[in-house]
C-alpha cells in the first residue's frame, strides 16, 4: 500500500534556526513603580521575547489557547505534552498513530481538534484558524503561515492577538541540517513561553544523560551502514522515494554508533532511489520508521527478503521506530533502541 500526504513528509523531520529568549528591557523609568514592575516581571518570568525566524514574538503571560498545526509532525504537540501543557491545546492537527513513549499516541488522539474543516493540505485554513481564537499557533515550518497556501499569516494572527512560533530549522523549510540540539531548542523555547523552564531543563538534562551513556558504550566500535526509510510510503517516482539522506536522523544514527548508507544520495532530507541503486548498496542494518503503519516490522522483514545479498538480511538486523526519530522530546529513545540493535553485545 502507498501513503501520500499533501504536506511533504520532509516537513516532519521535522523544521527557526537559533531562537533566543530574553527579558524585555524597554522600561526606561527608574521610579518606584518601574522598579516594582520589574521585580514582578522577574518573579513571573514575563515578559519573554523570542526572535523566531527574524520575527520578534513577545509573550506577557502563558498562552492558554494553543493551536498546533499539522505539518506532518508531532514535534510540537509531543513537546507540549512532555511539559505537562496538554490542557492549553484547543485544537491539534498533529497525529502519528504510534510512539516510543507509553501512552503518548493515546494522549495525542484524545486532544481536541477544533472541529474545523481542513484544507487540501490536511491543515487549518485562515478563516477557521481565526475562528479558533488562539493566543499561540505552532507550526513545524513557515509553510503553515504562508498566505498562498491558504493559511493565516503571522501578521494576521498578531492582529487578532495570537503569538506564532516556527519550530527550529523550519524558517526556510529545509530540515536537512536538523540535529538533536534542535529538539532541545524547541523544548527550551516552550519552557520559556509557558514559564516552565524548570520542566524543560529536566527533560533536556535527562535526554542528554541517556544519549551520553549510550554513546559511551558504543564509542570506538565499527559503525554499520544503515538504511533509514519509511514503511509503505512513497513520495516520489521510484520504488524507494522515502529513504532518509540527511537531517536529525543522521545525528541519531551517529550517537547510536551507526552511519547512513545513503547520506550522499541526496542534498535534501530524502532520496528518491531506484531498486537497482538500493540493491547495489551494502546495507548492514535497517531502521524502518512507522508512520501510521501498524506493522513496520513486517515491512522491514519484507525488504530483507527482497535483498538477501545485504549483510542486514544475512544477520537479520533491523529495528522499527516511530516518533522518536523526529524533532521532539524523545530522541534519546531512538538512540538507545537503534544502538541496542546495532551493538547488542554492548548492552
Amino acid at each position: 500500500m502507498s501513503k501520500k500526504r499533501p504536506v511533504a513528509i520532509a516537513l516532519a523531520g521535522a523544521l527557526c534556526l537559533v531562537t533566543a529568549a530574553c527579558a524585555d528591557s524597554s522600561t526606561d523609568k527608574a521610579d518606584d513603580t518601574g522598579d516594582n514592575a520589574a521585580a514582578a516581571a522577574a518573579k513571573s518570568g514575563y515578559p519573554v521575547t523570542l526572535d523566531n525566524c527574524g520575527v520578534p514574538e513577545k509573550f506577557t503571560k502563558a498562552p492558554s489557547r494553543v493551536v498546533t498545526m499539522n505539518g506532518a509532525s508531532v514535534a510540537e504537540v509531543s513537546t507540549l505534552l512532555a511539559l505537562g501543557l496538554g490542557d492549553r491545546i484547543v485544537a491539534n492537527q498533529q497525529s502519528y498513530g504510534m510512539s516510543e513513549v507509553a501512552g503518548r499516541a493515546k494522549a495525542i488522539k484524545a486532544l481536541p481538534n477544533g472541529d474545523v474543516k481542513l484544507n487540501d493540505a490536511y491543515d487549518i485554513p485562515r478563516e477557521a484558524m481565526i475562528g479558533l481564537r488562539p493566543d499561540l499557533v505552532l507550526s513545524t515550518t513557515s509553510y503553515g503561515f504562508d498566505e498562498k497556501n491558504g493559511f493565516a499569516t503571522r501578521e494576521q494572527l498578531k492582529d487578532v492577538g495570537a503569538g506564532t512560533y516556527v519550530s527550529p530549522q523550519g524558517c526556510d523549510q529545509d530540515t536537512s541540517k536538523m540535529t538533536i540540539a534542535d529538539s532541545y531548542t524547541l523544548l527550551g523555547d516552550m519552557g520559556k513561553v509557558f514559564n516552565v523552564s524548570d520542566r524543560a531543563e529536566k527533560l533536556i538534562t535527562a535526554s542528554e544523560k541517556n544519549i551520553a551513556g549510550v554513546s559511551a558504550k558504543v564509542k570506538g566500535e565499527k559503525q554499520p551502514k544503515v538504511m533509514v526509510l519509511f514503511s509503505n510510503m512513497t513520495m516520489g517516482g521510484n520504488d524507494f522515494s522515502s529513504v532518509v539522506a540527511k537531517g536529525i536522523y543522521n545525528d541519531i544514527l551517529a550517537k547510536a554508533g551507526g552511519s547512513n548508507a545513503f547520506e550522499n544520495a541526496s542534498k535534501t532530507s530524502f532520496a528518491d532511489l531506484s531498486k537497482e541503486k538500493v540493491a547495489a548498496t551494502d546495507v548492514d542494518a535497517l531502521v524502518v520508521i512507522g508512520y501510521n503503519d501498524p506493522n513496520p516490522a513486517a515491512y522491514a522483514k519484507k525488504l530483507l527478503k527482497e535483498f538477501p545479498q545485504w549483510p542486514a538480511a544475512k544477520n537479520n538486523k533491523y529495528v522499527a521506530v516511530s516518533d522518536s526519530m523526529y524533532l521532539g522530546p524523545s530522541n534519546d529513545l531512538a538512540v538507545e533502541k537503534i544502538a541496542k540493535m546495532l551493538h547488542p553485545d554492548k548492552f
